[in-house]
């Protein structure tokens, strides 16, 4: 299969996705829109992976996001697989009907998430995952949840039989992706009436390297469903 995938900022690559995607005997592409690179078409490739970015864009998107959003649609409506991370999965939420809005604790770092009863993707009951995100999104009619963490009930979802999947949480990331988030000087923050429970600083985010490791198997087992509900 040949994949696109949609950067929004230059801190916000694919990471792991890009050598799981070649481990896999998959070609891709990758676009970077924040470059002034043209959204692609979309019968040019067999599944489109929209990127997460910088969340100042969900409610101040640029001048390229009307395309994009066109193509987003494009696809909801037609049979392609669909994954959207970070940024990406609030824009496929949106387009599904789901609200977006800031969550009542930004959330960065790693957390728990708890797998919903009734979800349709094939994870551990319970595993740990990567959060960068002050936004969060309520879950799409006729969608499947992911599952939850204590910051953000909703970390994900699956829609049209697995075929679409948003994921808030981050399975991808590597030492190297952490580093560039840590370095951007826009990160999720709590307001003046929150606090910052859930907010990890750069030590804590890397005081155990093997939990990248152990990231691998879980985006893995997420992407090997993902392509196969094609």
């Amino acid at each position: 299969m040949h994949i696109h995938l949609l950067q929004h900022g230059p801190d916000h690559g694919p990471a792991r996705l890009t050598d799981w995607l070649t481990s896999m005997g998959h070609s891709y592409t990758i676009f970077h829109l924040y470059a002034g690179e043209l959204t692609p078409r979309p019968g040019e490739c067999d599944a489109l992976i929209v990127l997460n970015g910088p969340e100042e864009l969900i409610n101040q998107p640029p001048d390229w996001f009307k395309a994009e959003e066109k193509l987003i649609n494009r696809y909801l409506d037609g049979q392609k697989p669909l994954l959207g991370i970070g940024l990406g999965a609030h824009w496929i939420a949106r387009a599904l009907g789901a609200v977006v809005a800031p969550g009542t604790y930004p959330e960065t770092g790693w957390h728990t998430v708890t797998l919903a009863p009734e979800s349709s993707l094939d994870l551990p009951e319970v595993f740990t995952a990567f959060m960068w995100h002050r936004y969060v999104f309520s879950l799409p009619d006729d969608a499947f949840p992911l599952g939850g963490s204590e910051a953000a009930p909703v970390q994900g979802f699956s829609w049209d039989g697995g075929r679409v999947v948003g994921l808030l949480c981050h399975l991808e990331v590597t030492p190297a992706s952490v580093e560039q988030l840590l370095n951007t000087p826009q990160q999720p923050s709590a307001s003046s009436s929150t606090t910052s429970r859930y907010l990890q600083d750069d030590a804590q985010i890397n005081e155990n390297p093997n939990r990248f490791i152990h990231l691998a198997p879980l985006l893995d087992r997420i992407m090997t469903q993902w392509l196969k509900a094609a």
